[in-house]
């Protein structure tokens, strides 16, 4: 690995690329291989995206490569729309690698574009040190059924594998109580003919299986004898009706490595018992070396959400949320959707570390992530989500102002916009109390506050309707009080944003919050019972003109409230919004109560 210099931070660090390194000083490997092989059975999360930086990350600082493979051995659950949500989320996520300042090497710029609907100036399936290289295609498992049945044969062959003709019921039970089953010793000539007959079609779904011949007594249940091969008639998304028999995971997931010529398998911390079963496989069959081999990290948990595929995708079916890319799940995609930048994923996913020891992320960790990147980052604009109507009153009706107004306050080169200012306006329904509390710096009766970037007004009339609802505050404004004027020096201690109402545009905004209302949904009860009732708002806020002109690959924050990322359903004269995070954690005092 690269020495930072002073400037840069260090790079990350943890047990898996300690293993890498001295692999690569001792050299043990050449190049270093890795992959990301998910199951095409439903959309990525955000554990994923945590696989995806190690894996690719690992690749990119020691100049190898990264496979995406999908491991589409399951053709019962798995489908074309989730193996392309799985490219276009793992390319979203890669893409502009090269610009995060993570003390990784440089290999070339590729612009974080995808959000605006330009394509990247490279494919998918690898990346490589130092020129970004990325090959055409993603591998698919499936590719290699052929030569998953020739080992099959081999391992038979060996005596080492043989047709079994229990049930799944009987399987299972048998390997709890470490029993022989009666198919256990056949012959090899019995067991190819059975095995050939599988492969041809002969047999229904679930009548026979070809199981490992390994240890019923073994100590490790993954060792007694686990199935590799099941019967199930099924049209395959990716290779049509050729095949009947799929091969099971750990044979698939353990072949495929070696095929691809992966170095360092790494995979999460449940499948540290599959190890001995990924070891004998590799030990059992006729194999070239160097032979891959396979390291677990602590997958990623984290607070107010689920990350189990089966119950998001209960999530999708029950209608609680409005799809895979619902922006309150925590789907890569809906996560994209809702306005989280590909950076800060990868910034939040280098930060938490890998570990070997399970442990619960607070959401707020990512979400401080996010805030930190779109504070530097987000345009700001001027918009009111809940409003009441201004009227100065002694502001000429017929005029207009052009008010200078900053675009970013961290970043100067992003330099400033005119925003148009009226006679009548529009403030955030917040911003007004008739009876406030102590230290209450917003308007009020016979309170001032600054109008930002424009005047001091002061509130004299406050009108409402027959149910005593405020309709509109009339208002005076100190016309020698013009922000940045020669006469701007009169303090006053509240300042709030405002639009100026004949120019406002309308647009809709989601208000996004937590899914649940609970750290932890999964750990007690039905998880669905802790589904947030609050988590989606939608307003119509009345916005600055320059927002007509939005783009979906710009953030924006609409000051003193949020940022917001404008959503693939907005059309020309429709805009609409999705709120990516709110300008402070708004939990941190539910946090504290409990």
């Amino acid at each position: 690995m690269t020495t930072p210099s002073e400037n840069e931070p260090a790079a990350p660090s943890d047990f898996i690329r300690d293993v890498v390194a001295a692999d690569v000083k001792s050299g043990k490997h050449v190049e270093i291989h890795t992959r990301f092989p998910p199951e095409p059975n439903g959309y990525l999360h955000i554990g994923h995206a945590k696989a995806i930086c190690l894996n690719f990350g690992i690749a990119h600082e020691f100049g190898g490569v990264c496979n995406v493979r999908m491991d589409d051995t399951n053709p019962a659950k798995e489908e074309v729309e989730y193996v392309d949500s799985i490219l276009a989320d793992t390319k979203w996520l890669i893409n502009g690698w090269a610009d995060d300042n993570l003390g990784l090497k440089p290999t070339g710029k590729t612009p974080d574009t995808e959000l605006a609907g330009e394509k990247p100036d490279f494919h998918l399936s690898a990346i490589r040190n130092p020129k970004s290289e990325i090959s055409v295609e993603p591998f698919h498992a499936s590719d290699y059924f052929d030569q998953f049945y020739e080992y099959a044969l081999q391992l038979v062959r060996k005596g080492k594998a043989y047709v079994c003709d229990m049930t799944p019921e009987e399987t299972d039970e048998y390997r709890r109580l470490g029993k022989e089953g009666p198919s256990r010793n056949r012959s090899i000539d019995e067991n190819l003919d059975l095995l050939a007959r599988m492969k041809a079609g002969e047999f229904p779904d679930g009548a026979r299986t070809l199981r490992a011949k390994i240890d019923m007594s073994a100590p490790n249940i993954w060792l007694r004898d686990p199935v590799l091969y099941r019967i199930r008639h099924a049209e395959h998304h990716h290779t049509g009706n050729k095949w009947c028999i799929y091969p099971m995971y750990d044979f698939a997931h353990t072949l495929s490595d070696y095929i691809e010529g992966i170095t360092h398998s790494v995979c999460t911390l449940e499948f540290e018992v599959h190890r001995p079963l990924y070891d004998w496989l590799l030990a059992s069959l006729d194999l070239a070396h160097p032979l891959p081999h396979q390291y677990e990290f602590a997958r990623l948990n984290i607070t107010y959400t689920v990350m189990s595929k089966r119950k998001l995708m209960q999530l999708v079916n029950d209608g609680l949320v409005k799809g895979w890319d619902d922006p309150r799940m925590p789907t890569i995609s809906g996560l994209r959707r809702r306005g989280m930048t590909a950076s800060s994923l990868r910034s939040f996913a280098y930060n938490i570390g890998i570990t070997k020891y399970p442990s619960m992320t607070d959401v707020a960790v990512l979400e401080h992530t996010v805030r930190e990147e779109l504070n530097r980052t987000a345009q700001r604009r001027l918009a009111v989500l809940h409003p009441i109507k201004v009227v100065i009153t002694n502001y000429p009706e017929d005029r207009v102002e052009e008010l200078e107004a900053v675009n970013n306050p961290e970043d100067p080169s992003a330099g400033t916009r005119k925003v148009p200012f009226s006679r009548e306006l529009f403030i955030e329904n917040a911003d007004f109390m008739e009876t406030p509390p102590p230290k209450y710096f917003r308007l009020r009766p016979g309170g001032e506050v600054r109008l930002k970037y424009a005047y001091i007004i002061k509130c004299d009339e406050v009108v409402k309707d027959d149910a005593s609802k405020v309709i509109e505050l009339h208002c005076t404004a100190d016309l020698e009080s013009k922000s940045g004027g020669s006469t701007s020096n009169r303090k006053v201690k509240g300042t709030i944003h405002w639009v100026s109402a004949p120019h406002a545009i309308d647009a809709e905004a989601r208000l996004y919050d937590r899914l649940f209302t609970v750290p932890e949904p999964d750990a007690d009860g039905d998880f669905k019972s802790f589904i947030n009732p609050n988590s989606l708002e939608v307003v119509t806020a009345k916005c600055e003109p320059s927002l007509e002109g939005a783009v979906p690959e710009l953030r924006y924050q609409f000051e003193r409230l949020a940022y917001f990322a404008l959503d693939p359903d907005s059309r020309p004269g429709r805009l609409v919004f999705n709120r990516t995070i709110t300008l402070k954690d708004t939990w941190a005092k539910e946090a504290k109560k409990r």
